[in-house]
């Protein structure tokens, strides 16, 4: 059975990746994903950090994935989707706006990092800042974002919606009242979540967002893709039998693709032995 599509995979071009979308192809093809999509951090106007691409790396970006699309093709696959990791901020929605219009994107994922100016909530540098603000506050702030991103209507899938608790912080007390305002937003502009297994790889040790806030997404109704967020192709599916049995768990049923910004779905295929395809693929 058809495999969910992996669509969170950067390159050199946002200065903390290695790989070309071509090596990523390949990765995909020797542990069995037929469709995957390159997902580059976009250029901020307002944003001042040197983990992303320039405006002027777009052109550079745009053909080597057009590359890896023919070369995949040449190969039997997989299909490679042109996608785009945009962060929100306020002050950039005016260029964001204008960078959905700049290429024939096949997906959008809306992300959030920043949870004040300067303050990337996911940088190892600005760890202590979390005790600082207090994780309640922290919270607060990165989840109102979250929530903002989404109700935008900009982008088409929700990345690694709890980023904030990376390095294990994580406030007392029903953790839905953030989750909820969220996942009502995802619903108002139909939006697609992800689980984001980059998470398992991290100091929280667990995938992105948490089970409880998956269990109610899928009550709720709301699309779903797994993502590996690989920034090497070694890491592409990376954990993804692992993640496709938690999905199934949770209460859903199938995964989304996407084409030019339009949506279809596949079902969840039943897997066993929670297989970690990327080492299955690199062994």
């Amino acid at each position: 059975m058809t495999r969910p599509a992996d669509y969170h995979m950067h390159t050199p071009l946002c200065r903390h990746a290695e790989g070309w979308p071509v090596e990523y192809a390949a990765a995909a093809r020797k542990c069995g994903l037929d469709e995957i999509g390159i997902s580059e951090h976009a250029p901020s106007q307002n944003l001042n950090d040197d983990w992303r691409m320039t405006t002027g790396d777009i052109p550079e970006y745009l053909e080597r994935v057009a590359a890896a699309m023919e070369d995949a093709a040449r190969q039997g696959g997989p299909v490679v989707r042109l996608g785009m990791e945009c962060d929100w901020w306020p002050s950039d929605r005016s260029w964001l706006e204008q960078l959905t219009e700049s290429a024939p994107w096949d997906y959008l994922i809306g992300s959030v990092h920043y949870i004040s100016d300067g303050w990337d909530v996911d940088n190892p540098k600005w760890v202590g800042r979390i005790n600082e603000t207090g994780i309640r506050e922290t919270w607060e702030l990165y989840w109102k974002a979250c929530r903002e991103a989404v109700a935008s209507g900009l982008f088409d899938i929700l990345g690694h919606a709890d980023l904030v608790k990376k390095f294990g912080h994580r406030p007392d007390g029903d953790l839905c009242r953030y989750y909820d305002p969220v996942i009502e937003a995802l619903l108002d502009t139909d939006t697609a979540l992800e689980i984001n297994t980059a998470g398992w790889r991290k100091v929280c040790d667990e995938q992105y967002p948490a089970s409880l806030f998956l269990e109610r997404a899928a009550v709720a109704g709301v699309p779903l893709v797994i993502s590996s967020d690989a920034h090497a192709p070694s890491e592409v599916g990376s954990d993804f039998d692992r993640a496709i049995v938690l999905a199934r768990n949770c209460g859903f049923q199938e995964t989304c693709r996407f084409t030019r910004r339009q949506r279809t779905t596949v079902p969840l295929p039943k897997v066993g032995g929670g297989t970690d395809l990327a080492t299955a693929a690199h062994a």
